[in-house]
């Protein structure tokens, strides 16, 4: 099994900036692919930004120039940098981890941004 404990949400203004991490733990031999997803009231999860095992990284079109995700490979974590938020940005906050078939998910993190 692996554990996946994300960190770091909270309340900001419009324009500030908050950074999350998410640490791996347990049974960790071969991660595929790290990534960030987020789900506001009301809508359904979507995928922010991702990392691959290979270092390619993508991101969300409303995230892109703003959001930075990037990894410690020597502890398995894995952070989100979120600069210039918007109240649109407001939602939970979840990591995922795939490997080999398996995908995790962490318990999420609240990310509120205020206008």
């Amino acid at each position: 099994q692996v554990q996946l404990v994300e960190s770091g949400g909270g309340l900001v203004q419009a324009g500030e900036s908050l950074g999350l991490s998410c640490a791996a733990s347990g049974n960790i031999f071969s991660i595929s692919s790290m990534a960030w997803h987020r789900q506001a009231p009301g809508k359904q999860r979507e995928l922010v930004a991702i990392l691959t095992s290979g270092g390619n990284r993508n991101y969300a079109d409303s995230v892109k120039g703003r959001f930075t995700m990037s990894r410690n490979g020597t502890k398995n974590t894995v952070y989100l940098q979120m600069n210039n938020l918007k109240p649109e940005d407001t939602a939970v906050y979840y990591c995922n981890l795939r490997q080999a078939s398996s995908t995790y998910w962490g318990q999420g993190t609240q990310v509120t941004v205020s206008s």
